[in-house]
C-alpha cells in the first residue's frame, strides 16, 4: 500500500536504520531512494538539530513511502515526487499545524487585548467615583440612561381629568445618601413612566439589573417643584369640592420619601416652610374660589379639622390629643364625636392650625425605620352653607410610612399592633379607591379606621381622589420603592376600561348583597389573597377583637366613674338621714341595700370586661407567635 505523508515529521533514526541496511532488497531500494535525495536535504534529515520543520514537511508532502514489516522494524520506500507537481516554494507555505499555532497565538494576544481594554475601563469609572462600593451597578445604570430619551413632565402639558388620579414623585438624593454614595436607581424617562433599576447578582457572583416599568397618570423627577406636583395633582380637586363633591388627596410611601415635605412645605434644616405645601396651596385656592363671582352669593363658610389615627383609634390633634369615638347611625353615616371643627378666614389661620397638628402627631422610632410616620393624618377643609349644611369636603392624609407595616412580627405588642393597623388600613384604602372606579361595587369601609372616617370620600359621582406615591431613589431603599410602585400600581389597575373589569363589576353588583353579609376583613382578604395570607387574617381579626374589647371595657370603666359620683351623693343622702333623731331605720337599709346591689352589678360587669381584654390579650399573643413561627419556617 502505497502513501501520501503529510503533516507527520520523520525521525532521523528511522532514516538512518534504513540507510544502513543492506541485508535485503527492499533496504537496499530503501538506501537507493535516499541517496536520491540532494545531499543538502540529506543532511538535515540526518542531523536532527539541522531539521528545518517547514523543509522537511516540503519533503513529505512530494513523497510517498510504502511501508514494510521486517522483524518488527518499519520500512518503506522513500520516492521523489514528480518536479512539476512541486507546490509554491516552502517560503510560501505553511503547514496546518503551523496556521493552527499561528491562529492561537493571534487569538492569545486578541484576548490579552480586550482584557486590558476591559481593566483600563473598570479602573476609568472607579476613578469617576473613587470608593463606590456599587460603581459597576453605577456604570450599567449610566449606560442605560445614556440610550433613553428623556422628555420629562413640563408646566406646559395639560392637566388631564380623572376621577382616580395617581401619580409618583421621585425625591433627590439627600446629604446622607451622597455620603454614602449611594447609587440613584429611579429613572423617570417621560412625563407618566417610571423606571427602577433593581441591582441583582447571579450564583457566579455577576452582577446584572433586573429593569421594572411602571406607568402612572402622571410622573414628577427629582426637578419637579411642590407647585408642579400641586397643579397636576389636587389643583382640579378644589373645583370639586365647590360643586358639592368630597376630594381626597393622599400622600404614600417610605418614611423619609417626602410626604411631608410634598403636603406640608419646605424644609430649611428643620424648620418647615408651611406655605409652599399642598396643605397651603389649596388653602389658598379655595379661598380664591370663595371670593370669585361663581360662589360668593352662596353663603358659604369655611372651617378646618385635624386628626390622626393611631393603632384603630382616632385623636383630636387639635384638641391636645382628645380621644374621639367613631359611630355609624342606621343610614351609615359615620360621625368622629366630639372632634374639633374651627373656622378659618385667611390662609394664615389655616396655616396654624396645621402647625398645631404636626407639632401634636404621633412619631418615634420602629424596627423599620428609625423616625417612622406611625399614623395617617388628615386635614380637612369643610364647606358649609348656611347655618351648617355640608356643601363639600377636601381631605388632605398624610399616610403613615408604609415598611410600618413589616412591625407586624415585632416581639413589642404595640408595635405590632400599630403595624397591623397600619398594614389594614392601607389594603382597605386601595380597595376602597378601586370600588370608586367600579360604579356599585361594594365598599369595603369598615375594615380599618381610615376607610370609615373617610367613607363619604369614596361614595357618589362627585367623589375624586388623586393618590401620590413617593419614593426614594437611593439603592438601599429600592424594595421600599417597588413596594410603593406596586401599590400605586394597583391602585389605578381597575380604573382602566378592561373587559373583565365591567364583567368582575357587574358580579358585584349582583352579588352586594351576599358580599356585604361576609366580614369586611375576609372580603378584604379575597380581595389580596397574594397580600394577606390566612394566618395574617387570623391576627387582624384578632387584633380586631382586642379594640373592640378595649373600646367596650374602656367606655364601661367611664360609666363606673360617673355612676360613683351619683353613689357618693347618694350615701352622704342616707347617712345624713341616720343623723336624724328619728329616721326611717327599714328606709335607709332597702335603699343602702339597693346602692350597694347596683354598685356590685356594675363593678361585675366591668371586672368580666376586663376579663376579656385580658383573654384577648392572651389570643392575640398566641396568634402572633403562630404566624412568626410559620414565616420562619417557610
Amino acid at each position: 500500500v502505497t502513501a501520501s505523508i503529510t503533516k507527520t515529521q520523520i525521525p532521523s533514526s528511522n532514516l538512518m536504520s534504513n540507510n544502513s541496511s543492506g541485508t535485503n532488497n527492499q533496504g537496499t531500494k530503501r538506501g537507493a531512494a535516499v541517496g536520491k535525495i540532494p545531499r543538502a536535504r540529506q543532511t538535515q534529515m540526518l542531523n536532527p538539530s539541522k531539521i528545518d520543520p517547514v523543509g522537511i514537511n516540503d519533503i513529505e508532502e512530494n513523497m510517498e513511502v510504502t511501508p514494510h514489516m521486517n522483524g518488527g522494524s518499519v520500512g518503506g520506500t522513500v520516492t521523489r515526487g514528480d518536479a512539476n507537481q512541486m507546490g509554491p516554494p516552502a517560503s510560501r507555505r505553511r503547514s496546518n499545524v503551523v496556521k493552527e499555532v499561528e491562529k492561537l497565538k493571534k487569538n492569545r494576544e486578541e484576548r490579552r487585548l480586550r482584557q486590558a481594554e476591559i481593566k483600563n475601563e473598570k479602573e476609568n469609572m472607579m476613578n469617576m467615583d473613587p470608593g463606590n462600593p456599587n460603581w459597576e451597578f453605577l456604570s450599567m445604570i449610566r449606560e442605560y440612561r445614556h440610550n433613553l430619551e428623556f422628555s420629562p413632565l413640563r408646566d406646559t402639558d395639560p392637566v388631564e381629568d380623572h376621577q382616580i388620579t395617581v401619580c409618583v414623585r421621585k425625591r433627590p438624593m439627600n446629604k446622607k445618601e451622597t455620603t454614602r454614595k449611594e447609587v440613584d436607581v429611579i429613572t423617570v424617562p417621560n412625563k407618566n413612566q417610571i423606571s427602577v433599576h433593581e441591582p441583582k447578582q447571579k450564583v457566579d457572583l455577576t452582577k446584572y439589573l433586573e429593569n421594572q416599568h411602571f406607568r402612572f397618570d402622571y410622573a414628577f423627577d427629582e426637578s419637579c417643584t411642590n407647585e408642579i406636583v400641586y397643579k397636576y395633582t389636587a389643583r382640579h380637586l378644589v373645583q370639586t369640592v365647590f360643586d358639592g363633591g368630597m376630594a381626597t388627596c393622599f400622600a404614600y410611601g417610605q418614611t423619609g420619601s417626602g410626604k411631608t415635605h410634598t403636603m406640608g412645605g419646605d424644609f430649611n434644616g428643620k424648620t418647615q416652610d408651611c406655605q409652599k405645601g399642598i396643605y397651603a396651596m389649596t388653602a389658598k385656592d379655595v379661598f380664591r374660589f370663595i371670593k370669585s363671582p361663581p360662589y360668593r352669593t352662596m353663603n358659604l363658610s369655611i372651617s378646618c379639622s385635624f386628626f390622626e389615627i393611631y393603632s384603630g383609634k382616632v385623636f383630636d390633634l387639635l384638641a391636645q390629643k382628645a380621644k374621639l369615638r367613631v359611630l355609624e347611625d342606621g343610614k351609615q353615616q359615620v360621625q368622629v364625636v366630639g372632634l374639633t371643627e374651627r373656622a378659618v378666614d385667611s390662609v394664615e389661620d389655616v396655616l396654624k392650625l396645621i402647625q398645631l397638628g404636626n407639632a401634636a402627631r404621633t412619631s418615634g422610632q420602629t424596627s423599620a425605620n428609625s423616625n417612622s410616620s406611625r399614623s395617617h393624618a388628615v386635614f380637612q377643609i369643610i364647606l358649609r352653607q348656611g347655618p351648617g349644611r355640608l356643601h363639600g369636603k377636601f381631605s388632605l392624609i398624610d399616610l403613615a410610612g408604609n415598611e410600618r407595616g413589616a412591625d407586624t412580627s415585632s416581639a413589642d405588642r404595640q408595635t405590632r399592633m400599630e403595624g397591623a393597623e397600619i398594614n389594614k388600613s392601607l389594603l382597605a384604602l386601595k380597595e376602597c379607591i378601586r370600588a370608586l372606579g367600579r360604579k356599585g361595587a361594594h365598599l369595603p369601609f369598615r375594615a380599618s379606621k381610615l376607610t370609615q372616617v373617610l367613607r363619604d370620600s369614596f361614595i357618589g359621582e362627585k367623589s375624586k381622589t388623586c393618590m401620590i406615591a413617593m419614593i426614594s431613589p437611593g439603592l438601599s431603599s429600592c424594595e421600599h420603592s417597588l413596594n410603593t410602585l406596586r401599590y400605586a400600581d394597583r391602585v389605578k389597575e381597575l380604573a382602566a376600561h378592561d373587559p373583565m373589569e365591567v364583567k368582575m363589576s357587574t358580579v358585584a353588583e349582583d352579588d352586594v348583597e351576599n358580599m356585604e353579609s361576609e366580614s369586611d376583613l375576609a372580603q378584604l382578604r379575597s380581595l389580596n389573597e397574594g397580600e394577606m395570607s390566612g394566618d395574617m387574617l387570623t391576627f387582624h381579626e384578632a387584633i380586631s377583637k382586642l379594640q373592640e374589647a378595649e373600646e367596650d371595657m374602656v367606655e364601661y370603666h367611664k360609666l363606673v366613674m360617673d355612676s360613683n359620683n351619683r353613689w357618693l351623693q347618694q350615701d352622704k343622702y342616707l347617712l345624713d338621714r341616720t343623723n336624724q333623731v328619728e329616721y326611717d331605720q327599714e328606709a335607709y337599709t332597702i335603699q343602702l341595700d339597693e346602692l350597694i346591689m347596683e354598685k356590685i352589678s356594675m363593678l361585675t360587669e366591668l371586672r368580666l370586661k376586663v376579663g376579656k381584654f385580658r383573654n384577648m390579650l392572651t389570643e392575640e399573643e398566641t396568634v402572633s407567635k403562630k404566624m412568626t413561627n410559620n414565616i420562619y419556617t417557610k
